[in-house]
């Protein structure tokens, strides 16, 4: 796929640049359309379906809904434990209710997305149909999802492009920024 030749890129690692980040997206949003299934709400998860969810909301012209879930908080983000979900979804449009797409960014264990789908079930009757949408839908995954930009059979950790934030604490900004700019820029804002 074009934009995800990075020469880092084997069996065990995929990553991936801003670029191919968003043109995956894009390629999720035609196959849903494609697919000829109307929905009325986007429900992502956050953390990592909100990006997905909010440009797919914007390409749909639809609510966005979201709900927090964490599973990835151990070893630096690089070891699943144990799931947690929201109570309460987030959104301005009314309450969660018809078809529902439900956003994130992969596929892994497949344990968020049906644990999702039965919070769903349990908790907001009034939803009737809901179906799965993701980038990357990875061969050990035992849920496959309704939609997916990128099937990945050797299940490799996927390195996205807003990692790079993962590690940067406020008191590191002024340096960071301070670095990025150029000098005739912060002389004249009195930067450093």
């Amino acid at each position: 796929m074009t934009g995800l030749s990075d020469s880092r890129n084997d069996d065990r690692n995929l990553w991936v640049g801003w670029d191919a980040y968003h043109r995956l997206i894009e390629q999720l949003a035609l196959a849903v359309h494609e697919s000829g299934w109307r929905f009325d709400r986007i429900l992502c998860l956050a953390r990592g379906g909100l990006r997905v969810g909010d440009l797919l909301s914007r390409i749909y012209d639809l609510p966005l809904a979201i709900l927090a879930t964490s599973s990835y908080r151990e070893e630096a983000g690089m070891r699943q434990g144990e799931l947690d979900i929201a109570r309460y979804i987030t959104t301005t449009h009314g309450e969660l209710a018809g078809n529902v797409l439900l956003v994130d960014d992969l596929v892994d264990s497949g344990v968020t997305l049906s644990r999702v789908q039965q919070h769903l079930k349990e908790r907001y009757p009034a939803v009737t149909g809901v179906r799965t949408a993701v980038l990357w839908y990875k061969g050990c995954s035992s849920v496959k999802p309704d939609y997916f930009a990128q099937h990945l059979p050797a299940s490799p950790w996927i390195h996205q492009p807003f990692e790079a934030w993962d590690t940067v604490r406020p008191q590191q900004l002024r340096e960071r920024i301070a670095g990025d700019m150029p000098s005739g820029f912060r002389e004249a804002s009195g930067g450093a």
